[in-house]
């Protein structure tokens, strides 16, 4: 059995944390990746790179000054090409992370259902729109979503924050932002005439005449939520040899948590505790979606209607029930859980993987979530003592990263004097 060293040390040393150099090699080359070539045919369709901030190294990638910030030996997030990482872009997005003004009823910015103090989630089962319509699924952490292979809960097309962002500002089913064709020009016209934004833009984007556009208010949100990086947890500074930083039990919930009798890590792994990651050392990137057995209405594997996974994509049947795996960083933070908010609590999670599925016993639910036939293979069930309970969470909550939710980087900026 391999060690859990083995399944979290799968990063190379990067000696250069900003990147800005050509002869660094955690970046991957262009003809040996193809999400790279993706985003290479994307920025010449859209005609939309900025030379004055980009400069590529000898594989076509593009690199930048930004500044990460990240622990040595932990690889740099991709940047793509039509939106390379400045640090006018990130106090851009940040500016319109927190701002009402960029929604169709002037009531709701992201951060309303993005709360620095719950890692950008909103503590409720299911979000709220602007014009108060529900949204199917649980609010997710924004943390380290520069290193999601793929965003939302269920969408295997969606591998950019750029494309991502424009459903909650521009869906209807549901409505989030609320902004549509009867309010856009209006939604424009107050963020033009917000003082702080003219020259935020303007040093964004100097090369762009008219630079306060829909375009470019994408490009800056998804730069702030790609900058939103934390590696500074309990378990990190543990895993950088401080043997202090775990208490004794959180060490046995680790060491459960790692163990193929749980077998957690198969599908909360790597760095980022989820196997759905992509950053610039990886060859090849995987975007796996999971069912837990959390449903089986009819006894064939069936979900609620209208929030089935990505069947609703790929019409496949046998991908009934199937989301992505989310970062277990902060998780202590982020409830309630699962892709529809519907378990509350860190030990109810445990106590559903522990029966290998969720037995809901009456109701239009009813069913037996351990029999579905489209179930993970790594969700068997395990024993589950108090004593183990309580480790796992020991461990689980040492994934907590407290500077991160009081780091003023990340804060509202309306409410400073900055």
């Amino acid at each position: 059995m391999k060690t859990a060293a083995t399944f979290y040390c799968v990063i190379k040393r990067s000696p250069n944390r900003t990147i800005n150099r050509a002869d660094n090699r955690t970046i991957c080359r262009t003809s040996q990746n193809p999400f790279f070539i993706l985003l290479l045919i994307t920025a010449l369709l859209c005609g939309c790179g900025d030379s004055s901030e980009t400069t590529f190294d000898d594989g076509g990638v593009s690199v930048t000054n930004f500044q990460w910030s990240l622990p040595d030996n932990f690889p740099l997030p991709v940047e793509p090409m039509d939106n390379p990482m400045s640090e006018a872009r990130f106090q851009l997005g940040r500016h319109l992370f927190y701002d009402q003004r960029l929604s169709g009823n002037g009531t709701q910015a992201c951060a309303d259902c993005h709360d620095q103090a719950l890692s950008f989630t909103d503590g409720l089962a299911v979000s709220v729109g602007s014009t108060g319509e529900f949204h199917s699924r649980n609010s997710q952490s924004l943390l380290n979503s520069a290193y999601n292979s793929t965003l939302t809960w269920a969408n295997p097309s969606l591998i950019t924050l750029e494309k991502q962002i424009v459903i909650p500002l521009f869906g209807d089913n549901p409505v989030e932002h609320g902004i549509n064709d009867s309010n856009k020009e209006i939604v424009l016209t107050r963020i033009k005439e917000e003082p702080r934004y003219p020259p935020m833009f303007a040093e964004a984007f100097p090369e762009h005449g008219e630079p306060i556009n829909y375009q470019n208010i994408t490009r800056s949100l998804a730069s702030f939520v790609r900058g939103m990086v934390s590696f500074n947890t309990p378990f990190d500074h543990f895993e950088r040899g401080d043997a202090n930083a775990l208490s004794a039990s959180a060490q046995r919930g680790r060491a459960l948590f790692f163990g193929e009798d749980m077998e957690c890590f198969h599908c909360h792994g790597g760095y980022n505790f989820s196997d759905s990651t992509v950053d610039r050392n990886m060859q090849f990137v995987e975007r796996p979606f999971h069912n837990t057995g959390l449903f089986n209405i009819d006894g064939n594997g069936a979900f609620p209607e209208g929030n089935q996974g990505i069947i609703e994509i790929t019409g496949d049947p046998a991908d009934m029930g199937k989301f992505r795996a989310p970062t277990l960083r902060n998780i202590e933070l982020t409830a309630p859980y699962m892709h529809d908010g519907s378990i509350a609590s860190l030990e109810e999670v445990i106590e559903f993987y522990a029966a290998g599925g969720r037995i809901i016993e009456s109701g239009p639910k009813q069913g037996d979530g351990r029999f579905n036939p489209f179930k993970d293979g790594f969700v068997n069930g395990f024993e589950l003592t108090p004593e183990r309970k309580t480790d796992l969470i020991s461990f689980l909550k040492s994934l907590t990263d407290r500077d991160f939710i009081t780091n003023n980087r990340f804060a509202n900026p309306w409410s400073t004097t900055e």
